[in-house]
């Protein structure tokens, strides 16, 4: 999660929404990305479907159930849908998203695919406070 964080704060920097994501393969990391959607100017580009992504084209396969994604917030229903697809084999996320996160809208996981939450949460919801805090003053 740390590496995700690094992610994150490389966001902050760039003013897009800091969250970042990476994923393993065999305990090692095969791909890192943060959000890019004023960069790119691309809703699309959020860190998970950025690093999902990199993951299959790095593992040459659309299906990475072998792997772990970790991101410092909890998956928007847009990226659920591609880890969803994507069959990923496990999901650890940093804090909620209690806005638009999966958890609470009618978005799953992969049945496979497992899930844990609250990894440096603390952490992952400082970044993204201070970032909208700094928004609105």
């Amino acid at each position: 999660m740390a590496i995700a964080i690094e992610e994150a704060l490389i966001a902050f920097h760039k003013n897009e929404v800091p969250i970042g994501a990476i994923i393993t393969y065999n305990n090692v990391v095969i791909a890192r990305a943060h959000n890019l959607t004023e960069t790119f100017k691309n809703i699309t580009a959020h860190a998970e479907i950025l690093v999902i992504n990199l993951a299959s084209y790095y593992l040459g396969k659309k299906y990475i159930k072998e792997c772990t994604l970790y991101v410092t917030i909890e998956p928007c229903i847009m990226c659920t849908g591609a880890l969803f697809f994507s069959q990923i084999g496990r999901v650890v996320c940093g804090a909620p998203n209690l806005k638009r996160g999966f958890l609470y809208t009618s978005a799953k996981l992969h049945p496979k695919t497992k899930f844990l939450s609250g990894i440096m949460k603390n952490k992952c919801q400082d970044i993204i406070k201070k970032f909208f805090f700094l928004k609105r003053i």
